[in-house]
């Protein structure tokens, strides 16, 4: 076990900020002003953006996909709907982007959905923040041979709202990084056999969901001082992998697999700081690993600078360079509208390190920068 994983950003020392490219794809004015968990893929000549929309509040009824693409990562075509709203059987259904993954000329476009029961909706809206009142929570997903084309709704068959798409791991396993249920598959094709795994009580196995609000339940269950959430997993070349949690408090958390994703350790604090945010890890094609997140923990919720952490072992991120750190200026409010840099999501791909984020949980950009810089 690595509790001893590392992050050494000191917010008061210097960082080199590294010069990138950025673009805006989406900057919404007067409706759908809710934007979150982006995604980012390349697919057949084109990049593909997708992430979360809604029309004002995070995570409120009608939530719905959009979807953007690009030849050339500086201009991008008008966002469109991939899934538009969908009628729950009490109200609008939640959809939430989980991103892509493709094999062998297919690309499949992943979303987690629910709806909350009708005694946690005031009208059309949330009652509460903290209501624990979702139903029908489940993985679906939609295809594409070409990129324009897209499949029916397809059932994947594991209630979770994934926090990123399926990850490869060294055996050519899927696994799919949620908050306490990280469900694998050896189907390469990430559409069939998915199996639920993680870090919940095995009491509640075959009876757990796994979505933005259940994971409360496990926190108590399991006796945890902190809710753990949205994972992001790095595997090093002893086989390991290593499952980074958001926590309550100013540090990750990790749960580590030794059997390829099919068990999980009792997860344990580390010494990696962070805003109490989403962040995604991965691996150079130089061999190091790197986490992209908002690791200053003060002030809380603020979620800036943007940065990525490198590491020779996995074990110790000892360089922390600055991706961005300007402000945006919120058009609209909403509910848990906030943070200037929101849920990143990266891509390597020819020679750059490409990472989609929210704005203010508004807008949507994208960054590119060389990999020789890092």
């Amino acid at each position: 076990m690595i509790s001893s994983i590392t992050n050494c950003y000191d917010p008061a020392a210097k960082r080199p900020k590294l010069d990138v490219e950025r673009v805006f794809l989406y900057r919404p004015e007067t409706e759908w002003t809710y934007s979150h968990h982006p995604s980012l893929a390349f697919f057949r000549g084109r990049y593909y953006a997708v992430w979360s929309n809604g029309r004002r509040d995070e995570d409120a009824p009608g939530q719905r996909l959009l979807l953007s693409t690009s030849t050339d990562f500086r201009t991008w075509t008008e966002p469109a709907p991939l899934v538009d709203t969908l009628p729950g059987r009490h109200s609008d259904l939640v959809l939430t982007a989980a991103g892509f993954h493709q094999h062998e000329g297919t690309l499949v476009a992943y979303f987690g959905q629910y709806e909350y029961r009708p005694d946690s909706l005031a009208g059309n809206e949330r009652k509460s923040p903290s209501d624990r009142g979702h139903q029908d929570t489940c993985l679906r997903a939609r295809t594409t041979t070409d990129g324009e084309t897209w499949s029916e709704v397809l059932e994947m068959g594991v209630p979770i709202v994934p926090n990123h798409p399926p990850q490869p791991t060294a055996s050519g396993r899927l696994i799919i990084s949620g908050n306490v249920m990280f469900p694998y598959t050896d189907d390469p094709a990430g559409l069939t056999g998915w199996t639920p795994a993680g870090i919940y009580p095995p009491d509640l196995a075959g009876r757990l969901v796994d979505d933005s609000e259940t994971f409360h339940i496990v926190r108590e269950r399991a006796g945890w001082p902190v809710g753990l959430c949205e994972g992001s997993f790095y595997q090093t070349d002893d086989r390991t992998l290593h499952m980074l949690l958001r926590s309550g408090t100013h540090r990750l958390w990790v749960s580590e697999s030794a059997d390829d994703g099919t068990t999980w350790s009792e997860p344990v604090e580390t010494a990696f700081t962070d805003n109490v945010s989403k962040f995604h890890c991965g691996r150079l094609p130089d061999g190091r690993f790197y986490c992209v997140s908002t690791p200053d923990p003060e002030p809380r919720s603020a979620r800036c600078p943007l940065v990525i952490a490198l590491s020779e072992d996995g074990a110790r991120f000892d360089r922390n360079c600055i991706l961005a750190d300007e402000p945006y200026e919120q058009k609209r409010p909403g509910m848990h509208k906030g943070g200037e840099y929101g849920y990143p999501h990266t891509l390597i791909h020819e020679g750059h390190l490409c990472v989609i984020i929210s704005r203010q949980k508004e807008a949507v950009e994208v960054l590119r920068v060389p990999l020789s810089s890092l």
